[in-house]
């Protein structure tokens, strides 16, 4: 039997912050988690024994944009190929969800020395000809 279930729904609030701050990415602010969550076009978790020890979602337009966000997994648990299955999960979900005519755009921003893992799943940094760029906006 599978240590892990990969269950296709959208984490909690509380499982967010709880892998969120686990994972070393600081402080979330749970308002404004709860709006992102019902915001986004699809996501899934991963169980182990009773506990939520992952998540992903994909944000986006859910046609032609999908931005993969929060795939986190408690570090106990990294590198039990529970992430693969997040992502590998997500990605089956945008191969359905693309028009047949069309193709899908694809991104995320990958936390330092997770690049690899990205590009173990086809995933590449395309500079200089085409540069992610990002800006934070606080209130």
């Amino acid at each position: 039997m599978d240590e892990y279930e990969i269950i296709e729904r959208l984490p909690t609030v509380a499982e967010h912050q709880f892998l969120w701050e686990s994972v070393g990415w600081g402080d979330v602010d749970t308002g404004m988690t709860k709006a992102s969550i019902a915001a986004s076009v699809y996501g899934v978790v991963a169980v182990h024994k009773g506990v939520t020890v992952g998540m992903g979602r994909i944000v986006g337009d859910g046609a032609m944009y999908f931005y993969i966000q929060d795939v986190a997994v408690l570090p106990e648990h990294q590198a039990s190929g529970v992430g693969s299955r997040i992502l590998e999960q997500l990605l089956t979900f945008i191969r359905t969800s693309t028009h047949p005519s069309g193709a899908a755009f694809i991104g995320l921003f990958a936390s330092e020395g997770k690049e690899k893992f990205y590009e173990k799943h086809g995933f590449r940094d395309y500079s200089p000809g085409m540069t992610g760029m990002f800006t934070v906006m606080d209130r």
